[in-house]
């Protein structure tokens, strides 16, 4: 693939990625993805295989700006505590840091996907997987530290966590009141202090 191919893929990705996580697979339609890029159909499908394949890779680019951001709060100096205050403080502002990408891909996608498209609805489901991963070490390298006390396995605690984190942002986006949000994310910073701090 030349440069410049390579870079109109890029920039079809870029722009339609917001597109589908905003209209979901079934809504999004050619005319959509046409009008956002500027390109006709023909150039669009001259990158891409199928409609299904561009969604995947669209989904594919909004997931990776997700887990890159989520590493990078994990990546910080700090202790394991700090770590999991950093990725809290990360999800209090959650709502505006996905609004570029047309709001959250996994909530978007993975209740989007369930019923009409199975290969994004497994995409989004791993996703969810990953991240439960990576709290779930960060938890894991605590208890080992003797820096926290989990009541449960590490695995089992961040998915706990991870639940709440995106009930709160499934509610905020539903009801567009970012209360939800923040009131979770301010109730989980006082569990983990309360319940599993040493």
């Amino acid at each position: 693939m030349s440069g410049k191919a390579k870079k109109t893929t890029a920039f079809i990705i870029e722009t339609v990625a917001p597109v589908f996580n905003k209209h979901g697979y079934i809504g999004t339609s050619m005319s959509d993805l046409t009008e956002a890029t500027g390109l006709t159909k023909g150039a669009l499908y001259g990158n891409f295989e199928n409609k299904e394949a561009l969604a995947l890779a669209a989904f594919e680019y909004s997931r990776n700006i997700l887990l890159n951001a989520i590493d990078e709060q994990l990546a910080k100096e700090g202790k394991s505590l700090d770590k999991l205050f950093n990725l809290i403080k990360f999800y209090h502002k959650y709502d505006i840091f996905t609004l570029p990408l047309g709001g959250c891909p996994i909530l978007n996608t993975g209740v989007d996907a369930q019923h009409n498209n199975r290969l994004l609805a497994a995409a989004a489901k791993e996703t969810i997987k990953e991240i439960e991963g990576k709290i779930a070490l960060i938890l894991e390298n605590g208890v080992n530290n003797n820096e926290i006390h989990l009541p449960v396995t590490p695995l089992q605690f961040a998915k706990q966590m991870y639940t709440m984190i995106q009930g709160a942002v499934a509610m905020s986006t539903i009801t567009k009141d970012r209360k939800y949000l923040l009131n979770t994310v301010a109730y989980l910073e006082v569990l983990i202090k309360k319940e599993i701090k040493k």
